[in-house]
């Protein structure tokens, strides 16, 4: 009886050392993204800057955002059923299809529980307030980025590009996040110390002061009102109001794009792989396991968007730039083949800003506070205006470069 019992308590013992907290390392945003592959399963804990978006929710570098590199920030993402409010506007994942043609091994990984203290709560009460002033349409416009300590599991990979053959067919997956882009993703379980600073408008905000609010339109009908924004079980009717714009349009290299783009979802009650769904973007979800569709080339494109963050046309103007992100990893063209992030993000926002010119909004601005798009711009300079304000935006808000 001894023995026996004495057994059983080595067995117990072993048990609870398994059960130990796993040791947390102190690192930075940009050594993680620099070599991520070997803190792949570990707890970290990183001093950083959270920027929430229209398709971003990261983390960028305290000390240094610009680390040097095609993508510049982790990706960040709650445990799933966390909750949260803060996090993306809109967001594509791609995910193998239940025939899916190549070899896919859904990794395991330890769950997280996520701390939800009088911290969490300031942190994610601050990232999920948006900007409302002005009568500009803000796609993904949040009031503040915070700093803060942050502690997760941090999940890697060595190469966040999409494996394809010779003709692009996907046959691997990278990342994490919006296009599976980012090499690392922060899964939370706790935040601390958190600083916000307030996101400066003011330059766009004096620039629409005084006119009307702005509305998405064909020409002679009703207007999609700004707020509240469409109902979430009719993303079909937007889709539709936008793909009738941009038909509208001088014919263009541009327009072109931009009618594919609005062509990527599928129709209602189909299905080509591409899914529309609303709710929130700020999770670690089983998006990592095959998906339970199959699709017409082995691919499931997840296009997730939260209506709250979305108002009147911007939900349209979403739906556009999400449809160019479809476009360009699904059917990407010969000079798109392999693009870095920046090119494909870039992309989408100018496939929203011609579906916003289309439909008469005089006024686009991106998180952060930069313009896009202003109707009053000399027609001589307007390509230069949104060109250099998108480069702006790219490196120092998504944290992206060539």
């Amino acid at each position: 009886m001894k023995h026996w019992a004495i057994a059983v308590l080595a067995i117990l013992g072993c048990g609870l050392r398994a059960q130990a907290p796993a040791q947390v390392v102190d690192t930075t945003v940009c050594d993680v993204v620099k070599k991520p592959a070997p803190f792949d399963g570990k707890m970290v804990r990183i001093k950083g800057t959270v920027v929430a978006g229209l398709d971003e929710f990261v983390i960028k570098d305290a000390a240094d955002p610009n680390c040097g590199f095609q993508v510049n920030a982790i990706w960040l993402a709650y445990p799933q059923g966390a909750k949260g409010k803060a996090g993306p506007a809109a967001m594509v994942q791609v995910q193998p299809a239940r025939n899916f043609s190549g070899q896919y091994a859904p990794p395991a990984r330890t769950p997280v529980a996520l701390d939800k203290s009088k911290d969490f709560k300031q942190f994610d009460s601050l990232l999920a307030q948006t900007h409302q002033k002005g009568s500009d349409v803000c796609l993904g416009c949040v009031r503040y980025e915070v700093t803060a300590t942050l502690v997760g599991r941090l999940d890697a990979v060595a190469d966040a590009t999409l494996k394809r053959d010779a003709s692009g067919k996907i046959l691997g997956f990278g990342g994490f996040g919006n296009m599976n882009a980012y090499p690392a993703r922060l899964v939370l379980q706790s935040v601390s110390d958190v600083t916000p600073k307030e996101i400066d408008y003011s330059k766009i905000d004096d620039a629409t002061k005084g006119n009307p609010v702005q509305e998405l339109s064909l020409p002679g009908s009703t207007p999609l009102p700004l707020a509240p924004g469409p109902p979430v079980n009719d993303p079909y009717g937007t889709l539709e109001t936008v793909q009738k714009i941009i038909q509208t349009m001088p014919d263009s290299p541009a327009k072109d794009q931009a009618l594919k783009a609005a062509a990527a979802y599928a129709k209602e009650r189909d299905h080509n792989g591409v899914t529309i769904g609303f709710g929130t973007t700020n999770e670690a979800a089983a998006r990592d396991a095959a998906g339970t569709k199959d699709s017409p080339d082995g691919i499931l494109f997840n296009c997730t968007f939260n209506s709250d963050k979305l108002p009147g046309p911007a939900l349209g103007l979403a739906l556009a730039h999400i449809g160019e992100h479809v476009v360009d990893l699904r059917n990407p063209t010969p000079q798109n083949l392999g693009a870095p992030p920046i090119l494909l993000e870039s992309d989408g926002w100018v496939v929203a800003v011609v579906t916003a010119i289309g439909g008469g909004v005089r006024f686009v601005t991106m998180p952060g506070g930069y313009e896009l798009w202003d109707g009053n711009w000399p027609m001589a300079s307007r390509n230069d205006q949104m060109a250099a304000g998108l480069k702006d935006f790219l490196n120092n808000e998504a944290m992206l470069s060539q």
